[in-house]
């Protein structure tokens, strides 16, 4: 561990979507801890600019990041690209901090954006200068991005993730749940989507899985974006039976709010599997192509994982080009199976 500097500005560099940005909280609550008073930047998504408002306890100021090439979580156009970094040069970081991926091409964007000292991950063949850690191999994300810190001399505050609940997503999810009578812990959330297809298991066993539940008296609601309206009506065509679709209809914080009042949620491995780990609400995951090893649960008491191992995962792939068979190898029955095992355990429910 290195000894700490008190920069009066840093920047972290991570442009990631959701379930990555809460895998880095646990950094940020280090970074912050160290810092009280420096004035830190969150280098984001566009959409990441309600993160940073979420998380101000930890973030001063949001730049939205327009993308780079051969980053591809957002496509640039080279002017745009060369206003964002002179807006960040004017700054004057006096360090940025990489926390986007092992540095192939992230590095480059670090030390385009002018700091007077940077820090991230390098690729594990390749060798570190004093503030880059190699990219430390089949470790967790949470802990991943806390090694990374610690290298800096930040120490850890916990790995444990946070989701700060607003009063108005209270709120909003205080009138859904009036609107259609379900109690507190006395409903299942199911979120069928993912933004990558690779990433989804088949609608059809969702809906077998729903049908189990519903027959042992557990109201549905199904849960996902605006852009997920047509997979709410696959499964409403699968499980014909009555259920509460608010597919497109919360925004995220009411979402959150409505898992942390849920008995427990069943999610493919995607960004609500994390906000569903920060409120402590029971999950089973189905994990189809991703990451297990990086991107689980930690807390393997609470939150379930349920995934095949072929030898092709992890895919990267957005489509399965082979058929894909890590999903295909999961049956709804065994997924039934350990969601009624973890419904029946004690004390899982936290209010």
């Amino acid at each position: 561990m290195r000894t700490v500097m008190h920069p009066s500005r840093i920047a972290v560099f991570r442009a990631l979507q959701l379930g990555d940005m809460l895998c880095a909280v646990p950094a940020l609550r280090a970074l912050r801890a160290c810092q009280p008073k420096t004035h830190i930047t969150l280098i984001g998504l566009p959409w990441a600019s309600d993160f940073a408002c979420r998380f101000n306890h930890y973030i001063d100021d949001f730049m939205p990041f327009p993308g780079a090439p051969g980053l591809p979580e957002q496509e640039t156009e080279p002017e745009r690209l060369a206003a964002f970094y002179d807006a960040a040069r004017q700054r004057r970081f006096d360090l940025s901090i990489q926390l986007h991926g092992s540095g192939d091409v992230s590095n480059v964007v670090n030390m385009e954006l002018g700091a007077g000292r940077t820090a991230g991950f390098v690729p594990s063949d390749q060798a570190a200068d004093a503030d880059y850690l190699p990219w430390p191999q089949q470790v967790p994300e949470i802990e991943r991005c806390l090694l990374l810190l610690s290298h800096l001399g930040y120490a850890s505050c916990g790995n444990q993730l946070e989701f700060p609940l607003e009063a108005a997503d209270r709120a909003a999810a205080a009138a859904l749940r009036e609107k259609y009578h379900l109690r507190a812990g006395g409903y299942i959330c199911l979120h069928p989507g993912a933004r990558m297809l690779s990433r989804r298991w088949p609608i059809t066993r969702f809906a077998a899985v729903a049908r189990q539940l519903a027959a042992r008296g557990w109201p549905i609601v199904l849960t996902g974006t605006d852009a997920e309206t047509l997979l709410a009506k696959a499964f409403s065509e699968q499980f014909a039976a009555p259920f509460i679709d608010l597919c497109g209809r919360t925004s995220l914080g009411a979402l959150a709010a409505l898992i942390a009042d849920s008995r427990l949620l069943l999610c493919n491995d995607t960004g609500v599997s994390h906000i569903a780990a920060a409120l402590r609400t029971p999950s089973v995951v189905v994990a189809c192509g991703s990451d297990v090893a990086r991107w689980a649960p930690l807390d393997r008491r609470l939150h379930a994982v349920v995934a095949d191992y072929p030898p092709c995962r992890p895919c990267m792939h957005w489509v399965c080009p082979i058929g894909h068979p890590c999903a295909l190898a999961i049956d709804a029955d065994q997924v039934a199976h350990v969601t009624l095992r973890l419904l029946a355990e004690e004390n899982t429910y936290v209010a």
